[in-house]
C-alpha cells in the first residue's frame, strides 16, 4: 500500500462548532467578523492527523483560513397553528454564514 504525504486533516473549533478540515477545503460556518480576503487564524485545534502521527489534546497547531464571501442560508419556516381558534403564526429565519477556505495547517 502506497503512503501519500498529502493526507492531513485537523479538527478545529470555529464559532462554537467543530469541523474536520483539510488544506484547500472550503466550508460554510456561522458569520465571522472580517471582510472578504481577510486571513483568519484559528488556534483551538484539539486534533491533528498527518501521515506520520495523530496528535490530540493541546496540539499547539494553528489553522490559517481566508474569507471567501458572506451569505445567508436557506430560509427555515416556523409555523404555529391552533385548530378551530383562528390562530396562525408564521416566522422565517435565515442564518448568516461565511464561506472560508482553509489555507494551511501549521
Amino acid at each position: 500500500m502506497q503512503k501519500f504525504s498529502w493526507i492531513m486533516f485537523a479538527i478545529v473549533q470555529i464559532a462554537g462548532q467543530q469541523f474536520k478540515v483539510t488544506p484547500g477545503q472550503s466550508l460554510l460556518v456561522n458569520r465571522l467578523q472580517g471582510e472578504v480576503g481577510d486571513t483568519l487564524v484559528f488556534d483551538d485545534v484539539p486534533l491533528v492527523y498527518t501521515d506520520e502521527a495523530l496528535q490530540s489534546g493541546q496540539t499547539g497547531k494553528k489553522v490559517k483560513a481566508s474569507i471567501q464571501y458572506h451569505t445567508l442560508g436557506k430560509k427555515v419556516i416556523a409555523f404555529k397553528m391552533k385548530r378551530r381558534k383562528g390562530f396562525r403564526k408564521k416566522k422565517g429565519f435565515r442564518a448568516a454564514l461565511t464561506c472560508i477556505k482553509i489555507e494551511a495547517i501549521d
